[in-house]
Parts: C-alpha cells; structure tokens; sequence
C-alpha cells in the first residue's frame, strides 16, 4: 500500500474568498476557497447555478445519468453477441458461468469505476491522480475508445443503410433478380427447382426435369425411380448464398476479394457515415446537458421494439424450437474453459467496464449521489435485456429455420451476420415486413447511438480535464475537430475493403480491457488502498451502507476475487489465442502487424508512462521515486472545497487519511495542467 500523506488538522472554516491567482499559481489568501464564494476564474463555462460542480457540470438530474449508463451498457453486442454465445456455449447452462463473472467480476468492477468517477470528479486520465504510476491506465482507455469509436460509427452506419433500404414496399434482399444477385449460386433462385416435385438441381447447376433421366441417371442423385427425393441433396448446397447474404456483401459492403484490394469508397455508407458523426455531433455539443435529455427516447426505445418483436415472434410458426435451442442447458460444456473464458468476456463487453466511460459518466455525478445503488440497478438490467434479445431473436431464428427447412444451427450465425443477414432474412417473409424491418434496424441504431454518446464523451472529457487551460474554453471544438478526423479515417472502413478493416480493428484493440479492469483493482485495492477507498465511498453514501456487514463482499472482491478471476482468463486467452480471420479467409501478414500496433499503443502506455516517470520526472532514490509515483497527489480527491474538507474528516474519523491536500482547490487550478506540480506550505499556501 502507498505511503500515506499527513497534514496538520484544518483550521476553522472562514468567510473569506480568493481574488485573485498570481503568476506563481499561489492563491491570494495562502489557503481556503469557500465553495459558497468561489471567485477563481471560471468564465469560460455557462452552467446553471443549481449545478454543484459549476466548472464541470453536473447531470441535470438522476435520471439522465442512470439512463446514459444503462444506454451505454446496453449496446449492439446485446442483440448479436450475447445470443450466440449463449447458445454455442451450451445454452441455459451457460448461464452459470455469466452469472458467476457478473457477480464476482462484472458488478465489483462496475462498482469501483462509479465510485472512482465520482468521488474525483474527473475523467479517466486525470482521475489517475489517486496512482500515478498506472496513469498509463487512463491513456490505453483512450485509445481503445477511440479506435472502437471508429469502428462502432461504421456498424452504426450499416444500420442506418438498411434503415433507409426498408422504406420501400418490398425489400431489396428478397428474391434473385436483382444486379447484384449471383446468376447461379442465389439460393432462393433454386428453392423451388430443389424442393419442387419432379424437378432438381443437376451437376450442371441447371434445373432438369426427371422424366428427361434414365433411372440409371436418377441414381447418380440419390433419386429413386419413382421420384422419391428424400436422400437427394443440392450438389451446389455448400456454395449457395441467400439473398439477404448477397445484399449484404454485394450491394450493401460491396465488399473487395480481400483487404489488399481496398476499391473505392462506397458512397451510400459514406452518405450514412457522415450522417451518423453529425448526429453523435449535434446530440454531444451541450456535453451532457444535451446527450442527457437524448437518452430519455434512445435507451428506452429500444425496450418498446423488443417487447414488440417478442409478442411478434411468439406467434410465427417454429417459435418453440427456436427458443428450446438457445435455452436447453448442455452441463456437459461447463467442463470447457472457453465456456467461462466467453462468460468473462461478455460481461466486459455487456456491462462496458474498464473502457473509461462508466468514470466519465460518472465524474459528472454529484457528490452525494447513492452509486452503490446504481451499480445494483444498471448490471442487472442489463443482464434481463440481454436475455430478453435472446428470447426475441431465437423465436425469429425457429421461424427462419422451420420456413427454410434447415437446422437451427445452420442458420445461426454470429456478429454482424445474425443483425445483417439472418434477421432481414427471417423477417422478409412477415406480413408487413418492411415495417418490422424498419423497427428493428431503427432499434440497432438507437441500441449504437447510446453507446457511441459515452465512447466519444469519454475522450472528449479526458483531452479537456488533462489540458482545461488550453481546451475548456473550446470544448464545442474539440468535439468538431474529433468527429471530422473520426469521419475522415472511417472512410476506410466503408471503402470496398471496410469490412475487413472492421474485423481487423474489432479483432485486436478489445482485447486489453481485461487488463485494465485487472489494473483497477490493483491499483485502487493494493496501491491506493482498500480501507482509503472504502472510507471514499463512505464519504459519499454515508456510514449505513458502509458498515453493513455485507459490505465487505466489496473489498473482498476488490482486493482478491477479482483480479484472481480476470488473472486467469488473460493467461487463458494468452495460452489460446490464435491468429484473428475474418470467415474462412486469413489476413495478410501486413494486416497482423496493424493490428498488433494498435494492440501495443493501447497496453505499452501503462509502463512506458510509468518508467518515463520513474527515470525522468521524479527524483531521488529509487524507493523515493517509487513511493511518489504509487501515492496520490495533492490534487486527488473531490472537487469541491467543502467536500475535500468532509472527506479528510471522515478518513481522520476512520483511520486513514485522503491523500490529497484537503485545502487545495482543484478548480481553483482549473486553468493549469494536470502535470503541474502542486506543493502547499503554511507561508505561501497552494502552489502551482
């Protein structure tokens, strides 16, 4: 555990206030600034007064934030992802594995990052202030962040393609006859030649009647003489490609041979692309204050469409099967530790812990706000809906399955396959099917949006909160310039070539957050300190919740279970891993070598950092050295004068002491870097 800092007891609490900050950064009176008379310079925000963090902003109310949460949580991998696993994984039975990882990894890691965000105030950078030898930490969150970012606008436009696609009255993936269409592997130009009495496929790929054969003939197909097809199989089974399939590739991706061929740039996905960055533009440009109210329609229409879609598919024919296959438990695959590997992985991806957004949001939280309730609510509602995606998609598969008389594995796919090609698929054969269409693709979009808010606001707020004398002022800038460089390098991935690179990026940069949740709780439980950090949240919640006996599953967690459980899935997926392909196609070696750059600037940040700190700016002796870099700074702890004061109280009460300098103010320092150097002494005060 770190070195723990002592001050000398506070001093009465004064009416006075700071009037100014010299040139030195020392404040004008040596020491308090009241936060009922706050005069530092500010200027450079507009907020509301009832706002009690009036530099940064706060949530407009409770709502709005338990909303974000819940809307960046739940996201696209709910509806696509989640289902499959499920079922692949052996079913009902691989619920035990994900209930386990949610109750021991997921909500503990859940908890930890709200109670982190909001006790600093800050964003996932600066808020490292409480280690800085993990700030490292912050930066890979970053940069997974912005790399997702890309690729989760490109899925968000394929939605929106497909949106657009379905307001006409008969669907563009339904039949063969269209350009795109291949002239002798379209499956449904087939069906009826394969299915139809007296006719059949031959070795041609040509459709013949059976009266033309010999019996002779007839055998060669596994075709009795008295027409009887039941042993006859398509020759050109394997090689047929449904119609929502050739939609998909040909029309909608136009998609390249491979990624070497990077073609031209699709322009109805460059259309949708730039569509999709000027929404998540147009909804971010008041920060929260904007994104909050847009929540209210976008993470609870998706619940509306579900629900509907459910009732929808109860009633289609094959309901039933589809619904046994993803629920029927397979105990036998709980023996595999892929099954629990798949469980921790999901969770990480369902409940988005340790990609920095649940601090952001977080950091925006007021100070007394009950995060240990929020961190009850939001997994588990987010667990309920990933079940209820499953439920909704499994009785459309049984329906798709029974109409194309195919097993339900074979028509099952995984990732963007299950969204882009099975569903348009099943639902093309509905009464009304461009409405359903419509509704489900609107959802996807409504699903992405959420999530693409948090990942954005995410950077947005920790390029600000790392540099708030050069940014704060021109925060609508920053988030203009980031969504033009964002569209700009998205192109890529609506070129010809996209799909590929959509693969590649999902494949390699995802894969460091189980190190970053494994970090948070070394970092916060070892370094900063369990007791320290559970006398934080007693801070804020109060001594009811913290001294309930049941409490202490918390630390428990923090300090053992945790980081066990996420030590172990990282060496597994290290011991297992394989080379990323995207179907059956292997990338080129120039492919792995990005990838494995984008790997590296999201994980060499957490020691690169930390050794150019130790070796070059601190100073001492290497214990001394090592000491600084693994305790808070002067900086770390609330924002608010008043509550830096209650916090050094409460932990002075409860046998630990804040770490921070309990009469600095931070917003007093709103206009110097995070990478200043803050000292305090009695003759000068707070010094910059």
């Amino acid at each position: 555990m770190a070195e723990q800092k002592e001050y000398k007891p506070l001093p009465p609490k004064d009416d006075g206030h700071v009037t100014e900050i010299d040139e030195n950064g020392h404040l004008s009176n040596g020491g308090h600034v009241p936060t009922s008379d706050f005069s530092a310079p500010h200027d450079d925000v507009d907020l509301p007064s009832k706002d009690e963090n009036e530099v940064r902003g706060n949530w407009s109310g409770q709502l709005d934030f338990l909303l974000s949460c819940l809307g960046y949580a739940v996201g696209l991998g709910n509806v696509w992802r989640f289902p499959y696993l499920c079922y692949s994984n052996g079913g009902g039975a691989f619920l035990i594995p994900y209930t386990i990882m949610l109750l021991f990894a997921g909500i503990p890691l859940f908890f930890l990052e709200l109670v982190f965000g909001q006790y600093c105030s800050l964003g996932p950078i600066t808020s490292w202030r409480a280690v800085p030898i993990l700030r490292g930490i912050g930066y890979g969150m970053m940069a997974v962040s912005f790399y997702v970012g890309i690729y989760y606008n490109v899925i968000i436009t394929y939605t929106i393609r497909y949106m657009f696609a379905s307001l006409t009255k008969s669907l563009p993936w339904v039949g063969c006859d269209h350009a795109w269409n291949s002239v002798f592997n379209c499956a449904e130009m087939v069906q009826d030649c394969v299915h139809g009495n007296g006719t059949f496929v031959t070795f041609n790929n040509t459709c013949a009647n059976m009266s033309d054969y010999s019996e002779a003939e007839l055998a060669m197909y596994n075709i009795s003489a008295g027409g009887d097809k039941s042993l006859y199989v398509d020759p050109f089974r394997e090689e047929r490609v449904g119609a929502s399939e050739e939609f998909y590739l040909y029309e909608a991706l136009q998609r390249s041979d491979s990624i070497n061929d990077t073609g031209y740039v699709v322009w109805e996905l460059g259309l949708c692309l730039l569509l999709a960055w000027g929404i998540v533009f147009v909804c971010l440009a008041k920060g929260i204050k904007s994104s909050g109210k847009v929540v209210y329609f976008t993470a609870t229409f998706p619940y509306i469409v579900l629900i509907i879609l459910l009732i929808k598919g109860l009633t289609l024919d094959g309901h039933r099967e589809g619904i046994k296959y993803f629920i029927t438990p397979q105990w036998h695959r709980l023996r595999d530790p892929k099954v629990w590997k798949d469980a921790a992985v999901q969770i990480f991806y369902s409940l988005s812990a340790s990609w920095g957004g649940l601090i952001t949001l977080a950091s925006y939280n007021k100070f007394r706000n009950n995060c240990f309730r929020d961190a009850m609510i939001i997994p588990i509602l987010n667990c309920l809906t990933s079940l209820l995606a499953g439920f909704v998609i499994f009785s459309i598969i049984g329906y798709m399955a029974q109409q194309l008389d195919k097993p339900i594995e074979d028509v099952v796919t995984q990732s963007f396959g299950l969204a882009f090609i099975a569903y348009p698929s099943a639902v093309a054969s509905l009464p009304g099917a461009p409405v359903w269409a419509f509704l489900f693709f609107f959802m996807l979009l409504t699903l992405g949006l959420d999530s693409q808010f948090v990942i954005v606001e995410t950077i947005i707020t920790a390029v600000i909160d790392e540099y708030p004398k050069q940014l704060r002022k021109k925060k609508l800038y920053v988030l203009g310039a980031f969504c033009s460089f964002s569209f700009f390098i998205g192109l890529l991935c609506v070129s010809q070539a996209g799909n590929y690179w959509v693969a590649l990026i999902d494949s390699y940069v995802a894969n460091p957050i189980l190190l970053y949740g494994l970090g948070e709780c070394i970092g916060i439980a070892w370094l900063y300190g369990y007791k320290r950090f559970v006398n934080d949240i007693r801070t804020m919640v109060g001594d009811r919740i913290v001294d309930s006996p049941l409490f202490y599953w918390w630390p428990l967690n923090w300090l053992a279970i945790t980081p066990v459980i996420l030590s172990a899935v990282v060496l597994f997926d290290w011991a297992n891993w394989t080379a990323p392909t995207v179907g059956n196609s292997d990338f080129p070696d120039w492919a792995h070598v990005i990838g494995w750059f984008l790997y590296a600037t999201a994980v060499v940040p957490i020691p690169g950092l930390a050794i150019y700190d130790f070796f070059i700016k601190q100073k001492g002796s290497a214990v001394d050295r090592l000491k600084v870099m693994a305790s808070p700074t002067d900086a770390w702890g609330p924002a608010l004068v008043d509550h830096r004061r209650e916090a050094f109280e409460v932990h002075q009460r409860n046998g630990t002491t804040m770490g921070g300098d309990p009469d600095l103010d931070p917003q007093a320092m709103i206009n110097y870097s995070y990478n200043s150097k803050v000292t305090y002494d009695d003759k000068n005060g707070v010094q910059v």
